[in-house]
């Protein structure tokens, strides 16, 4: 089969500008063979080289005391005592998620995992956060339930439990879907494996299932705005086999504890050639592959497609020679492919051989850390009108638009298809906040969540990229969790629109502001642009996951209000409405600033809060929907009514950051007021915890009628 034209078509069909593709020309001589610009292509695409966002990830706060190792490997790891890590990341899968859904998410889960264990970690948790357009468009009902059901069914047969995560609804995602992916593992820290090569003429393995050609072009597709053409984008999207992916776990960390791995990488995003060039780049080497040797599940593939091929359960390991034996036994038994495909040289060169012939012989160091680099034009986003003439509303009503809205609404319906328990080791389940998992055969635990809340972040970027973090920080917090460090996977829309380059500038800036205040260093991440669909883009979405660690489980704020517990609540109220749910749901309206993020008081009553939690029976942050959701929503999770001593519209649904809620039985309120008094924390008892209705500002409703429409809105919606 002979390589096509390169014409300027084609080049375009590959992602590049002409102006990229002038640099290629510069770098190498001559025109490039078409399996060369496909590779270009992958390792230059905005998935894989963050040209537009690398500038500014470079500002984040990346390090800590508790940091082994930051972003730059498949995941980041964090000390958490006793000779122990923790592996986490978070990536996106949104573009696949919307042309194939369940395949889309469940490769997701799939990837995620890959870059988990390919550190030598085995996964203990999973999470993700799903944004989907309005749930009266004609498309998002096939979505959500292909994407929950791809999510479940990868994760329920890898066998790695599905403890958090959140759900959203907005027209901005009717054409562009987020299906942003998080996994967490557990390694000794002094048994942690990297992707950095070493030594020459090493022999390159290949190591999992067969390469076919599926999801060849996922990467170039996932640095693309989506059109009318959508339809034709469907043979990029991967198929994934969790059974498989399982087999290559076990296999891997078996292989690992012999000593024959020298470095090691998962093929995620442009598959074999991603893999290959990261692992040479980081050594400093070079790598020869030679592709017949590679292990196919379809004939007569070429050099183009084997080296794109973004097929699943793969990764690429470097081998210590004396050790291959010994190797493929484990892959044997384990019934996967294991086939040498090349070796490490000296030259800096990505050399790629099929049967003898030449397909591509590039600078192997010019793919990766040399890709371009981009100082794209951005401008500040305006601040926002004050917001004016909110209109006093029924207490009830508002609460009931609230748990009405599936955004709001008891998630049950998403979660209980997912494996929350498998492993045995899950203390704290979805739907009370963030998840809980026991550190198996220790006392300690780990806390995991993730947050963000969009219509923030596009009224005022600086201010909601604090918040996400601050939101992160509260989760972790409640729970009786130290929040250790984060990861983010930044979704936004075409960053050569400055006004959506100042969206993610803005937020970036905002974030590394947050986790250097709040000692939760950005460990690993992802960043997802060009969410567009026929120049419309998505709400900016920087998604951000947290870790956070109890050194005892008897630590953990775990109950539920009882009958007679008092509502305190902890921070100051001022009863900010700007971009409120409130305002959302029951007007329609995204006016207004977001609400300012004071760090220095999310610290201290953060810290107020975890040293006092012996006098608390229960605590949540409040966030979305301010006093009024988040005490409904404890209450009904305890099947217990409330009344709360709070008027008027601001005090009730107002959602003023650095606050929690808090339920106190009445012999400890007078400690917690004196503790707090002494700590200068604001504390305000606004209610009471039991009966059977709910009552405030004025008005009330039985609690059963309440949480029949909070447990039964989002299936509805859905259909």
């Amino acid at each position: 089969m002979s390589d096509p034209d390169l014409t300027p078509e084609l080049i375009a069909a590959h992602g590049l500008k002409p102006d990229e593709y002038d640099r290629i020309l510069g770098i190498i001589g001559r025109e490039p063979t078409f399996t060369e610009l496909g590779i270009f292509s992958a390792m230059w695409n905005e998935h894989c080289s963050y040209k537009s966002s690398k500038k500014w990830l470079r500002t984040l706060p990346t390090t800590g005391p508790q940091v082994i190792c930051g972003p730059g490997e498949n995941a980041g790891v964090v000390d958490i005592g006793d000779g122990q890590a923790v592996i986490f990341k978070m990536e996106s899968h949104n573009h696949p998620s919307y042309i194939e859904p369940h395949q889309g998410a469940a490769t997701g889960v799939g990837g995620i995992l890959r870059d988990v264990f390919t550190m030598g970690a085995r996964p203990i948790a999973a999470m993700n956060a799903l944004s989907f357009g309005m749930p009266d468009h004609p498309k998002t009902s096939h979505l959500v339930k292909g994407v929950v059901e791809g999510v479940g069914s990868y994760g329920n047969a890898f066998g790695v439990p599905t403890v958090g995560g959140e759900v959203r609804f907005h027209r901005s995602y009717n054409g562009n879907c987020l299906v942003n992916a998080f996994a967490a593992g557990l390694a000794d820290a002094d048994k942690i494996f990297y992707s950095v090569a070493s030594g020459v003429g090493m022999p390159v393995v290949y190591l999992g299932a067969k390469t076919g050609r599926d999801g060849v072009g996922g990467a170039t597709m996932a640095s693309a705005e989506f059109d009318d053409t959508i339809e034709e984008k469907r043979p990029t999207v991967q198929v994934g086999d969790p059974f498989t992916e399982k087999r290559l776990l076990e296999a891997c960390l078996e292989l690992m504890s012999s000593g024959a791995v020298i470095s090691i990488q998962d093929m995620g995003a442009a598959g074999l050639t991603c893999s290959a060039v990261e692992m040479g780049d980081k050594g400093g080497l070079g790598i020869r592959l030679d592709l017949e040797n590679v292990p196919q599940r379809e004939p007569n593939m070429t050099a183009y497609e084997m080296m794109l091929s973004e097929s699943q359960e793969r990764m690429l390991m470097v081998l210590k020679p004396e050790m291959e034996d010994e190797a493929r036994a484990i892959f044997v038994k384990w019934d996967l492919d294991f086939a040498i495909v090349g070796e490490t040289i000296p030259e800096d060169r990505f050399l790629i051989l099929h049967n003898g012939a030449v397909k591509a012989d590039l600078p192997l160091s010019k793919l990766s850390s040399s890709a371009p680099e981009y100082d794209r034009p951005w401008v500040e986003t305006p601040a926002a009108a004050p917001l004016t003439d909110v209109p006093e509303v029924d207490a009830i009503e508002g609460l009931r638009a609230l748990i009405g809205s599936p955004s709001y609404a008891h998630k049950a319906w998403v979660y209980e298809q997912y494996d929350s328990m498998v492993m045995a080791d899950t203390i704290r389940a979805p739907g009370l906040g963030a998840g809980v998992v026991r550190v198996h055969g220790t006392p300690k635990a780990l806390a995991f969540t993730s947050d963000v809340t969009p219509r923030y972040v596009k009224a005022n970027p600086f201010e909601g990229g604090k918040q996400a973090v601050a939101e992160a920080y509260r989760n972790l917090i409640a729970v009786g969790a130290l929040p250790l460090a984060t990861t983010d996977n930044l979704n936004f829309g075409n960053p050569e629109k400055p006004e959506i380059m100042g969206q993610l500038v803005g937020a970036i800036k905002g974030i590394g502001e947050a986790v250097a205040a709040l000692d939760m260093p950005i460990v690993s991440g992802n960043v997802s642009l060009y969410n567009e669909t026929d120049g419309q883009g998505i709400l900016p979405t920087p998604t951000i996951g947290a870790v956070g660690l109890l050194t005892n489980t008897d630590e953990m704020i775990a109950g539920l209000p009882s009958e007679g517990d008092l509502a305190v609540v902890i921070g100051a109220t001022e009863g900010h409405l700007g971009q409120s749910a409130l305002l959302a749901e029951m007007f329609g309206r995204e006016d207004g600033d977001a609400p300012r993020v004071d760090l220095a008081a999310e610290k201290r009553n953060g810290g107020f809060l975890q040293a006092n939690r012996k006098l608390l029976s229960a605590a949540t942050d409040l966030a979305d929907g301010g006093l009024a959701l988040a005490a409904f929503e404890m209450a009904e999770g305890a099947g217990l009514g409330v009344a709360l001593d709070v008027t008027g519209t601001a005090a009730l649904f107002g959602e003023d950051q650095a606050r929690y809620l808090v339920a106190v039985a009445p012999s400890a309120l007078t400690a917690l007021t004196e503790a707090a008094a002494t700590a200068g924390v604001p504390l305000a008892q606004v209610g009471t915890f039991g009966g059977t209705s709910v009552r405030m500002g004025g008005a009330s409703a039985a609690l059963n009628e309440l949480s029949q429409l909070y447990r039964g809105a989002f299936a509805a919606a859905v259909g």
